[in-house]
């Protein structure tokens, strides 16, 4: 029996293929081989999934020497009725969308339309709950004509394609869970989920952080909640968090302005079975125009996550914000927009503020934030802070090493939100934790699995740790100028040695000695200057 470990070599390797093809064609490294990579990968994915759910509903073709040959057995009225049992997150393919059916069909004539048209048709079919929504109500199916970005050769190009998938089959995996699928989604990815001069949202979240921050939030059984992240890339956070509560105890929102992180989030559902979550997934401006509502007004959630980008130039839409309609949500103030430099205007202060105003009058949130943030003195910062604990909405802080983020040098800490807290405010310093690795030429600090269950009982249980973690009331931070840093709450402790009267003497005398001697070297410097001063004079 073939181990999941084998599993998961043989679907990288799958992977791996794909992107040889591309190479050899021209794409290797191109800006649209993540998007042939990624819809290959989907397609086949569902194909096999498809063909997974059938022989669940139907013992014939579970039994069949050739489950292909019996499906196409079948009479429109009886296939029809067999697509009727299956579960309603199961993709509805006809036989002639088959990987095995191009694969019979690939020494035809214009081959690449006929892959492509597959292609389409199954988007179309698919089309109400496959869908990415944009802001302004248009949708952004499955799959598009990828044949389009081989400059020539097309037919080849499919049939290459078609050769590596026919050999694989992921029907053996569907009862792996997030773990197995998180660790292929990131290699899938991995080299396409990069800030490429974009707009916000493509930041990969380490599994550590996103890890924690799930953990900390979610505490006992959870069902029926909603979960949103306003700045969703790829969807790591989700992820995480839905994994925690139960893939069927939630549903997933989200909006983010990038539409390759919005596809690949939608990739990411469909591999951890969330496609219920799809059409809640927005291709939108968040900050300019929040899509999700409820009765007119903004929708609140149960649990908000969040891994905003830091900096970002929003200065074109910055005065459409500055409006009446806005005056709840960016209560604390919009950043101006600086004479220079506008690309480091503080947009992440703008999705806090969303993110608070947001939340349900139960509602728990996490967002990664700089650490300066923590501790700025005056500004939109400290209005923020002052709020979150005037309201009482703070329920920790967790300062994390610096390097944890591969792609920014920026330290950052995890601010936690829950409107329910009855409590005090657990602050965690968690700075020096941590091991160093190289990885693509970056330094950056993971966390070791200890480690990370050493934040989250600390955070959970409140724990009071000796230069690590501090637990304070509202009343004390409001004292302390609003600030979030573990270390400003530290007792400053003074270590006593218990010496003789004669030890305490021959200190006390070591002292003198070295203090007379370092007088008179200072007496014979100052001469030997005031003498080269004269000589010079002279």
């Amino acid at each position: 029996m073939t181990t999941t470990v084998e599993f998961e070599k043989q679907t990288k390797a799958l992977i791996d293929d794909l992107k040889s093809v591309c190479a050899n064609y021209g794409l290797g490294n191109d800006g649209n081989e993540f998007k042939i990579i990624t819809q290959v990968f989907l397609y086949k994915f569902m194909n096999d999934k498809f063909v997974h759910e059938i022989k669940k509903v139907d013992d014939s073709i579970a039994n069949a020497d050739n489950w292909e040959e019996a499906l196409l057995n079948y009479n429109d009225a009886d296939y029809e009725m067999l697509e009727m049992q299956l579960d309603e997150n199961t993709a509805r393919l006809k036989p002639e969308h088959f990987i095995s059916s191009l694969f019979q069909r690939q020494n035809e004539n214009n081959f690449s339309t006929i892959f492509d048209d597959t292609l389409l048709n199954i988007a179309s079919l698919n089309s109400d709950l496959f869908s990415v929504l944009t802001e302004g109500g248009e949708k952004i199916v499955l799959f598009e004509n990828i044949s389009k970005y081989v400059t020539d050769k097309r037919d080849e190009f499919c049939k290459a394609i078609i050769n590596k998938l026919i050999n694989f089959s992921f029907e053996n995996i569907f009862h792996e869970k997030f773990d197995f699928y998180a660790t292929i989604f990131e290699y899938l990815i991995k080299d396409y989920n990069t800030n490429s001069g974009g707009k916000y949202a493509e930041y990969f979240t380490p599994h550590a952080v996103a890890k924690i921050m799930a953990r900390c939030l979610v505490q006992g059984d959870v069902q029926n909640v909603t979960c949103y992240d306003p700045s969703a890339g790829s969807g790591t956070l989700l992820m995480n968090l839905a994994h925690q509560i139960g893939e069927d105890k939630c549903t997933i929102y989200s909006q983010d302005i990038s539409q390759k992180s919005s596809n690949l989030l939608r990739l990411n559902l469909i591999l951890n079975d969330l496609v219920h979550s799809i059409p809640n997934i927005i291709k939108g401006n968040t900050i300019l125009e929040p899509y999700h509502k409820e009765n007119g007004s903004l929708r609140k959630f149960d649990y908000i996550v969040s891994n905003p980008p830091f900096k970002l130039d929003f200065s074109d839409y910055r005065d459409d914000l500055d409006a009446k309609v806005n005056n709840d949500r960016f209560f604390a103030g919009i950043p101006n927009v600086p004479a220079k430099k506008k690309e480091s205007m503080a947009i992440y202060l703008m999705f806090l503020q969303h993110i608070m105003y947001s939340l349900k009058a139960n509602g728990k949130a996490a967002m990664v934030v700089p650490t300066g943030f923590i501790t700025a003195q005056s500004g939109i910062d400290k209005k923020i802070r002052q709020k979150l604990i005037e309201e009482k909405m703070l329920s920790g802080v967790v300062s994390m090493p610096s390097n944890i983020f591969a792609t920014t040098g920026t330290n950052v800490s995890v601010i936690f939100l829950d409107k329910e807290n009855t409590g005090d405010v657990v602050l965690i310093d968690a700075s020096k934790l941590g091991e160093t690795i190289k990885e693509d030429g970056n330094q950056r600090t993971v966390l070791t699995f200890n480690e990370e269950e050493k934040i989250i009982e600390t955070f959970l249980k409140k724990e009071v740790i000796d230069d690590f973690s501090i637990v304070v009331s509202y009343d004390d931070i409001s004292q302390n100028n609003y600030s979030l840093s573990a270390g400003q709450y530290f007792e400053v402790k003074i270590k006593y040695v218990d010496i003789t009267q004669d030890e305490f003497e021959n200190k006390l005398k070591n002292f003198e000695d070295s203090l007379n001697e370092l007088f008179h070297s200072s007496n014979n410097l100052e001469q030997e200057i005031q003498k080269n001063f004269k000589s010079l004079n002279l």
